[in-house]
């Protein structure tokens, strides 16, 4: 057990894969047990979560720094881009970075625009001309961050990926016209909960292609029969929620949103960077570091207990809240 930023960890040495799954904070995974004990004896209600949703929603809105009405619930990070994706006219031109994620990439190709690749340091000023830029705020396969400020006065429509990036970087991002976030990675939350923050211009015209009964005006009355009555604000473009994993939401993204973030982001980025000097490599100030070592040397760090991930061709591994010089000393111990 690792104490540290005031909670509890249930989380084994080297364990550097918080970019592909976040270790929740013991109350998460406690609030997430006692939820599937009542779930099977029959004890909750179909709208038991509704408060956990309201929290988690609330807490998604103070990290990236946009009010509660302008946030929408989801559960996958690709399907709320597919609504930006289905809200942009025929032959719309999307400016991504290369090497992109898909799940941001792959519904604005499905959907048969016309989607350009530049490099990440590129982007900004290839904004011009576009639609609209879609890019993550960190990349996820190896922790670049590209330009907010630049790419913010390009005055072009953005949507931003934030999933790499909540939950240790500081983030204010009201100015987006869209910022999409999934909750397993950095917001330690389990799978099946995401979220999409709007601008008020975006969200008026964000076509809510999967509307459900949870988006409309008031859930527990829009269950049956026409007309459409869809809620005046962001829940509009809600899916119907996954249940644990807005229950284990509302724990831990209040908890990250209590947290001094620049304190956060130091700790991490810090961690990460001191593994890049001890191996002779420089910083980069990021919480994920990407590796190009050989097989042998991927197989003994898994051989030490080190957890990582093997992205693009490299070992990816992240540094969060549980994480310490120890996990440092690990990785350079197996690798020298």
């Amino acid at each position: 057990m690792r104490s540290a930023f005031g909670t509890t960890f249930d989380v084994p040495p080297g364990y550097l894969n918080t970019a592909s799954i976040g270790v929740p904070p013991t109350p998460t995974a406690a609030a997430v047990t006692a939820a599937a004990g009542r779930w099977a004896s029959g004890r909750d209600g179909p709208d038991a979560v509704d408060a956990s949703i309201a929290v988690a929603r609330e807490a998604f809105g103070r990290l990236v720094g946009v009010p509660v009405d302008r946030v929408a619930m989801g559960a996958s990070g690709s399907q709320l881009v597919s609504l930006v994706a289905a809200s942009l006219p025929e032959g719309a031109s999307v400016l991504v970075a290369r090497g992109e994620f898909t799940s941001l990439t792959f519904p604005f190709a499905a959907r048969g625009l016309r989607v350009v690749e530049v490099d990440l340091d590129e982007v900004p000023a290839a904004a011009a001309g576009h639609d609209l830029v879609a890019v993550s705020v960190v990349q996820s396969a190896d922790g670049r961050l590209v330009d907010l400020g630049a790419l913010r006065a390009a005055g072009v429509p953005v949507l931003l990926d934030a999933s790499q990036a909540v939950g240790w970087l500081p983030l204010d991002l009201g100015w987006a016209d869209w910022v999409v976030a999934v909750g397993y990675k950095f917001l330690m939350s389990p799978r099946g909960c995401a979220w999409l923050a709007c601008s008020p211009g975006a969200l008026e015209r964000t076509v809510p292609a999967a509307a459900n009964w949870y988006a409309g005006d008031e859930p527990w009355r829009t269950v049956y029969g026409l007309p459409l009555r869809l809620a005046p604000d962001a829940r509009r473009l809600d899916l119907s929620p996954v249940w644990l994993s807005q229950v284990g939401a509302a724990v831990s993204l209040p908890y990250l949103a209590s947290l001094d973030m620049a304190a956060v982001r130091d700790h991490g980025a810090g961690l990460a960077d001191a593994l890049l000097v001890g191996l002779g490599l420089p910083p980069r100030g990021s919480a994920i570091a990407s590796l190009d070592l050989p097989a042998a040397a991927a197989d003994r760090l898994a051989a030490a207990g080190v957890r990582s991930g093997v992205r693009a061709g490299r070992v990816r591994v992240a540094f969060h809240l549980y994480n310490s010089v120890a996990d440092v000393e690990l990785v350079l111990g197996a690798l020298g």
